[in-house]
């Protein structure tokens, strides 16, 4: 009987298992349109890939992110967890042993129905054994929750690279934040100056009787408005670093970024999308999330060989005596040995609802995978077309900034001449700051949207690293 059990160990009621299907994805990326990618060699995402955007300052912070970062520490934690876990679940295709001694002295009461009469109440036991037990994988119960925690490990480990480009994609982000909101301080910084000299020449001209006190009144509440924007351009760009510094693990008391504004020529680095069809291989949240799918298939498995019965070996061998002088010799050897079976018979339904409750676990676990493709499909698409109109946008609004700083000259050269009021003045004043520091926020918003389109790309991160980074 015991060789048939172990000829039929390779059972298993788990359902085959296959990728849930999606959407098929289409030829190309709809918003790629005349986005212009990359040739492969130069646009193609791999390793640091932060260093597209050529940035001495923020690969320096970059490479300090994944051994800092406290939020990764603690992914890492879990990781660590997770593959502790899959250990733990594959001791039990293996045998138990213990192995226990004990030395006691006790007395038995001389009334009890059992005690044998002529004996001593009072005796020893000395006693050692070594008991083995074996679990019999008959329905691959085992094996099951073996292959679940497995890829649940796998799982953790591709949330942990999620994390990291996620992470390394913010920092990206806030850091060219930062640069945006150096140069909008400068900008608005010259503008004070600028507005100063303007209260003084209205002041003087007030004073010789050409302008009117409106005109300086107006004066005075533009620059005043631009010493506003200022201040909370510095707040917004200590909070940057703030943030940096968080991201770095680091005191944000204690760090410090020098100001560099961002370049006005910056461009984005062109990047190859890649095919659609090979997202799902890119992205490491896909991944996670179809290990989970099947994590939850094992499940079913192990729920249904709840319904059959547990077979399992048992055998025990040491050595038992009531004297301490003969209690290793071989008369006071003993052993046992033989197989064993449990099977419920009745449990009130429990069983057939933990069969349902793992169906649908794995459901759920289908459904957010399906999710996860639609979404990184989305965020692709979402960024393409950003880099698509914000290209378009930043050659219009150049231009708005060359058309505002012309009107701005001439309506200047007529405040001086006495030909039209200081409001014609404050008006164009405030138009060509505008576009200023809109062009200056396309920009960002340019770099921006590359580094998320790095992100939803998966950052230069393959399928094929959940199995090393998962290993046992």
């Amino acid at each position: 009987m015991l060789v048939v059990m172990i000829g039929i160990n390779a059972c298993s009621f788990a359902p085959p298992y296959k990728t849930p299907d999606t959407p098929a994805p289409p030829a190309g990326y709809k918003e790629s349109g005349d986005w212009k990618a990359a040739e492969p060699k130069d646009g193609q995402i791999r390793g640091p890939w932060w260093n597209l955007f050529q940035d001495p300052a923020l690969d320096q912070l970059e490479a300090e992110v994944s051994d800092a970062n406290l939020d990764l520490k603690a992914a890492y934690a879990r990781l660590l967890q997770a593959q502790a876990a899959t250990r733990i679940a594959r001791a039990d295709l293996f045998p138990t042993l213990t192995v226990g001694s004990l030395a006691t002295r006790s007395r038995t009461s001389v009334n009890s129905p059992r005690f044998p009469t002529g004996t001593e109440p009072v005796g020893n036991d000395f006693d050692l054994q070594a008991d083995l037990s074996y679990e019999i994988d008959v329905w691959g119960r085992i094996r099951n929750a073996v292959a679940s925690a497995k890829a649940n490990s796998q799982a953790s480990a591709a949330d942990l690279a999620t994390l990291n480009l996620a992470l390394h994609a913010e920092l990206a982000t806030d850091y060219f934040a930062l640069r945006a909101q150096d140069a909008q301080t400068l900008l608005l910084d010259r503008t004070v100056e600028d507005y100063k000299k303007s209260l003084e020449l209205t002041q003087n001209l007030y004073n010789g009787g050409a302008a009117a006190l409106s005109d300086v009144a107006q004066a005075q509440a533009q620059l005043e408005t631009a010493r506003t924007q200022a201040a909370d351009i510095r707040l917004q760009r200590a909070q940057s670093e703030h943030a940096i510094a968080v991201l770095l693990g680091q005191n944000p008391s204690a760090f410090h970024l020098d100001a560099a504004p961002l370049p006005a020529a910056l461009a984005p680095p062109s990047i190859d999308a890649g095919l659609p069809s090979a997202l799902m291989e890119r992205r490491p949240d896909v991944a996670a999330a179809e290990r989970r799918v099947a994590s939850a298939n094992a499940q079913i498995g192990v729920a249904r060989a709840a319904y059959f019965p547990v077979f399992s070996l048992s055998a025990a061998a040491g050595f038992d005596s009531t004297n301490s002088s003969n209690w290793l010799t071989a008369p006071s050897r003993l052993w046992s040995i033989g197989p064993s079976g449990l099977l419920t018979v009745f449990d009130a339904g429990r069983h057939r609802a933990q069969t349902a409750q793992a169906k649908a676990a794995y459901d759920e676990q289908v459904a957010d995978y399906r999710k996860t493709v639609l979404t990184a499909y989305q965020e692709v698409e979402d960024n393409l077309a950003a880099l698509r109109q914000l290209q378009q946008e930043s050659i219009s609004e150049a231009a708005a900034v060359t058309a505002t700083g012309t009107a701005l000259q001439q309506a200047q050269y007529r405040y001086k001449a006495g030909i039209v009021t200081y409001l014609e003045v404050a008006s164009t004043e405030n138009t060509a700051l505008q576009a200023q520091l809109a062009n200056l926020s396309i920009e960002l918003r340019r770099v921006s949207a590359s580094v998320l389109l790095v992100k939803a790309l998966g950052g230069g991160w393959e399928r094929r690293d959940i199995r090393s980074a998962a290993a046992q």
